[in-house]
């Protein structure tokens, strides 16, 4: 797999991938959550963050974004990778490269993800993430670099 920063080229193929995994785990497309991705750039890039695509026959595969809170502050999410390539490393490498990113441009990071994902939770701790709370479902971590 090949890591890119995105581009607004592939925006339908992010749409794609982001909205295909969130149904595959039982999650519907919302408006106002998934407000980012109708302008990635702004979302991400405005704020001083980032937003990489994961590649596989020149199709994208897996997301990972960084979006910046503040100075010291910022964001990882969208981590997400097609089902076919799952468990083959590729998840552990766009999350790695968001949270190289991360480290070199904040001095923390916070994430959530929902409660039932134990995979991703996994990756997190194993990565130095703490749980913070739990809330409507929902995970909270951070990490202090």
């Amino acid at each position: 797999m090949i890591i890119q920063r995105y581009d607004d080229s592939r925006k339908e193929e992010v749409c794609d991938v982001v909205l295909g995994v969130l149904m595959e785990h039982g999650f519907e497309p919302d408006r106002l959550k998934d407000a980012d991705l109708n302008d990635i750039n702004d979302y991400y890039f405005g704020s001083g963050g980032t937003f990489f695509v994961g590649i596989v026959d020149d199709k994208v595969v897996g997301t990972a974004g960084v979006r910046k809170l503040d100075r010291n502050l910022c964001e990882i999410r969208r981590i997400y990778l097609k089902k076919a390539f799952r468990s083959k490393g590729y998840g552990k490498q766009l999350f790695r490269t968001a949270l190289d990113f991360a480290e070199k441009s904040c001095s923390g990071a916070i994430l959530k993800t929902d409660s039932t994902l134990m995979k991703a939770i996994d990756m997190y701790l194993k990565h130095g993430f703490t749980f913070q709370k739990e809330e409507r479902g929902y995970m909270y971590f951070e990490k202090m670099f």
